[in-house]
């Protein structure tokens, strides 16, 4: 198999067994779902969030040669931009494509 086929039919899998596990609990418990599970979709979303803030944020240097502005800018676009519109996809996207450019034409 090319490498292409097989990156292709690698990343259909993976989407699919995402898509599966996201859409189990609703066809498991379609018509009451339990308070737990209602519970953890609450709760979930923002966990994983703040993990993810943690994840990116663990290696900043302030010693180093940038200060870490790059990612101070970037994190205060993020809340900003989170708090004025209420989009977290949009926030996330900009908060990223901001930093890049930081990184890659300012600094």
């Amino acid at each position: 198999m090319t490498d292409p086929v097989h990156s292709l039919l690698l990343v259909i899998v993976i989407a699919a067994v995402t898509a599966a596990i996201r859409f189990l609990p609703f066809l498991v418990f379609h018509r009451h779902t339990p308070k737990t599970v209602l519970y953890l979709g609450e709760v979930l979303p923002y966990a994983i969030i703040g993990m993810l803030v943690v994840y990116c944020l663990k290696n900043i240097s302030f010693a180093g040669s940038t200060h870490a502005l790059p990612e101070v800018f970037a994190v205060l676009l993020t809340v900003l931009l989170h708090k004025w519109k209420h989009n977290t996809l949009l926030s996330i996207l900009s908060g990223t494509l901001f930093y890049m450019f930081l990184v890659q034409v300012v600094f």
